[in-house]
């Protein structure tokens, strides 16, 4: 997950204009910007961890798209990415509204879970080869910790303040111990893997 400076894993008003929330897009230059990733080989290093094949995902519905309430909102939409998105294998996602799956091209498929986390978690595990990866939102990371199931957390800490938005720790955070794995420092980020204990 990346962050800001003072916590906030998205910034207010996601609208399908902005789709992080207002400001947040400056969390990610530092692996959207293809000229930066040119020449900062540490910051590339970090991108590639963050895009590593993995078996299943779980996200929450907000990070899946802007649209809330009912699908029936806008039953055109299929996500952020296009018609490949980066995950090519089955994404599990949080929601109160049932909806069919969406097929996509590269081997992602949406499956849309009314069940709760830990049965996103559960479909996850059954249907993919290999790690589930807790891709976000904040909250979907704070149920994933809270459940006791979360094993590692990578973060990576923008120097950016937003002010306002969405929290990724907040006072519903289960508490667990981190022990650090690994840390690098770069101009556009500080990247923290850890090991969860709980």
């Amino acid at each position: 997950m990346t962050t800001s400076l003072d916590g906030f894993a998205a910034g207010p008003e996601q609208s399908r204009d902005d789709p992080l929330g207002r400001g947040a897009m400056a969390l990610h230059r530092w692996h959207l910007d293809g000229e930066w990733l040119a020449d900062n080989e540490s910051d590339l290093r970090w991108r590639d961890w963050l895009l590593r094949p993995r078996g299943a995902y779980v996200m929450g519905r907000n990070m899946f798209g802007p649209v809330r309430g009912g699908w029936e909102n806008d039953p055109e939409w299929r996500g952020w990415w296009g018609e490949e998105p980066p995950y090519h294998a089955p994404v599990f996602v949080l929601t109160h509204h049932e909806h069919e799956p969406i097929e996509m091209a590269g081997g992602t498929t949406f499956h849309f879970v009314t069940g709760g986390f830990a049965e996103a978690l559960r479909l996850a595990r059954r249907a993919g080869d290999g790690d589930v990866d807790i891709a976000g939102g904040a909250s979907t990371v704070r149920q994933a910790l809270a459940s006791g199931e979360l094993d590692e957390l990578t973060l990576d800490i923008a120097p950016v303040l937003l002010g306002q938005g969405e929290r990724l720790f907040d006072e519903t955070t289960t508490a667990a111990t981190l022990e650090l794995i690994e840390a690098e420092h770069t101009p556009l980020a500080t990247h923290i893997r850890y090991r969860v204990h709980h």
